[in-house]
């Protein structure tokens, strides 16, 4: 292809990814690394609505970013564009975006050099191989084995890689053959773009229960502040107009004001008082009658 038509078929791809900037308010970064390209389909079908991804070169999308200047804060993306990429073009708020793509990861059988997603236990049982040099390949990775009904079985429970560790090229085919996917893969965002803020991996990546936890204490806080100065909101009136009345009738009984909400109240306190006054009387009059026959004699 002549050199001129190079040129302009990337200054026309350039000039469709700079509309793409424009129109949409969030830009994602993610790693292209270990996704596999059926995952990358999925997710591109599922996500199609909300959002819309494209792999670009870095060096044409730095090129879209210098010409949207009307975009506050876009450059600052431009040393962050490291490594193949996919973009995703989205209006969704960039956290829940993130969420998205967190739900639609899946496990998968692992190659050489994938890390651990967690410990990798290989249960004891039956691993359904006839017996022959899968033995010394089991063997090879830690895993002890006998021979049982003509089939190799694996004689207790082990750990062979734990969560983090990278998958050597023999347990990645070993665990293939017995069924165990111990890889994460999926699509993870290093970066957001939002209308002019820029969100870091670390800052997009939410524990939906802290998150949640930690809103409702806050709320159950506020809540408690409020109550406690007298202060009315929507969510507190009606508790601090129990309250009021609660302490206005406290208050009424102890002052003796007779209203209609404490006048029954004043005379059952009364009447008791009246009676327990009563019951005193006969003990006091008992005790003064030795008294009186003491000052006759």
């Amino acid at each position: 292809m002549p050199s001129q038509q190079v040129l302009q078929k990337k200054i026309s791809e350039v000039e469709e990814i700079a509309q793409l900037i424009r129109k949409y308010k969030a830009i994602g970064i993610a790693s292209l690394q270990k996704v596999r390209a059926p995952q990358l389909q999925g997710f591109k079908k599922n996500l199609a609505d909300k959002v819309f991804m494209r792999v670009i070169k870095n060096t044409l999308m730095k090129m879209a970013i210098e010409d949207c200047k009307e975009k506050p804060g876009l450059k600052n993306l431009l040393e962050l564009l490291e490594g193949a990429n996919l973009y995703l073009f989205t209006d969704l708020n960039p956290f829940k975006l993130a969420l998205l793509l967190e739900k639609g990861k899946v496990m998968t059988t692992a190659k050489s050099g994938d890390i651990a997603a967690f410990d990798v236990i290989v249960p004891a049982g039956n691993t359904g191989q006839p017996p022959g040099p899968v033995i010394s390949h089991l063997n090879a990775v830690g895993l002890p084995t006998r021979i049982e009904s003509g089939s190799v079985w694996i004689t207790k429970d082990t750990l062979v890689a734990k969560e983090g560790d990278a998958i050597s090229e023999r347990l990645a085919s070993i665990l293939s053959r017995l069924g165990i996917k111990p890889v994460e893969a999926g699509l993870a965002m290093k970066v957001a773009y939002d209308e002019g803020l820029i969100i870091t991996e670390d800052q997009l990546q939410i524990d939906l229960e802290e998150t949640r936890q930690s809103i409702e204490n806050a709320h159950a806080d506020a809540f408690a502040l409020s109550l406690n100065v007298a202060y009315p909101t929507m969510e507190n009136m009606i508790m601090l107009l129990q309250i009021a009345n609660q302490e206005a009738y406290a208050l009424a009984m102890n002052a003796v004001v007779p209203t209609k909400e404490t006048i029954e109240d004043l005379i059952r306190k009364a009447h008791a008082e009246m009676l327990s006054l009563s019951s005193r009387l006969s003990t006091l009059e008992e005790k003064a009658e030795p008294s009186e026959e003491a000052e006759k004699s």
